[in-house]
């Protein structure tokens, strides 16, 4: 098999919503890495394995919901360790967390998260991830019962316990998710996380303290009495994966469950909240 690949460069509009969908139905096909961009994401194919009609059943190419474009370029000999070393850089949050990949200088920050950069999504450079990390930082976890649901590489779960949380469990529907959670929290040496591959199901008859549910709108509305439910009194719901304008649903949805309204981030247009269960 020849060492030449195909790169498909897609242009989404939502760019995280429809990367997430796109990237999960071309994981069906023999694509093999993917990388985010700042319009949306490149996935790679070798040559050998590409038809024609590649993309002929995607459907969400097809939806009038998103607005798709990409081009093909035609790679040899990919070196992947010096793609990921090209797209991903370090990112800082307050001077006070630290991500970054094993390739990268350990800094002074309080919190040093190592993360394997096999696929740039959920690294933490996105604004909503940023935004959670921003509420751990200020939030005293120590000893708290957490959930990371949606974990996707794990990053604020293990933030979580290297704050002191306590035991923590990290979820995620995506195959890929789960396994790249478990491989970061060995290389952050976290005893207290177990990761799990499910969805909201798996929630039933568990309690938390702390909630952290960096998803997006659609998934949270429908799962948050599943929150609630789960949430402790007195204990703590972080959400985000949604936009400014989105705000008036979630809030409507929290506050119908009893929860009160803490305080909210917000960066580029896309915000995370936070809400406290009283009773």
């Amino acid at each position: 098999m020849s060492n030449i690949y195909l790169g498909y460069h897609f242009t989404l509009e939502p760019k995280e919503l429809g990367s997430e969908i796109l990237i999960a139905e071309l994981g069906e096909k023999p694509f093999e890495s993917f990388i985010e961009t700042e319009t949306g994401f490149s996935a790679f194919i070798q040559k050998d394995l590409w038809t024609e009609d590649v993309l002929e059943d995607i459907y969400i190419l097809g939806s009038d919901e998103f607005k798709i474009s990409f081009v093909i370029e035609e790679i040899d000999q990919v070196n992947w360790n010096e793609e990921w070393e090209k797209n991903f850089e370090p990112i800082d949050v307050d001077g006070k967390c630290h991500v970054r990949a094993p390739f990268h200088n350990k800094t002074e920050a309080e919190f040093d998260i190592i993360i394997e950069p096999k696929m740039s999504f959920g690294t933490g450079h996105h604004e909503t991830t940023h935004m959670m990390i921003q509420h751990l930082l200020e939030t005293d976890v120590t000893g708290l019962k957490t959930l990371d649901m949606g974990c996707g590489t794990a990053i604020l779960a293990i933030l979580a316990e290297m704050k002191g949380a306590k035991p923590i469990d990290a979820i995620d529907i995506d195959n890929w998710c789960y396994l790249n959670s478990i491989e970061n929290a060995e290389r952050n040496n976290c005893t207290e996380i177990s990761v799990y591959e499910g969805d909201a199901e798996l929630l039933k008859g568990k309690s938390y303290d702390l909630i952290i549910a960096n998803i997006n709108r659609n998934i949270l509305l429908n799962d948050m009495q599943t929150y609630v439910d789960c949430l402790n009194k007195n204990g703590i719901l972080l959400l985000s994966g949604f936009y400014n304008e989105d705000i008036p649903f979630i809030d409507a949805s929290c506050k119908e469950k009893g929860l009160t309204y803490v305080k909210k981030f917000e960066r580029n247009n896309w915000v995370s909240l936070k809400y406290l269960k009283n009773n």
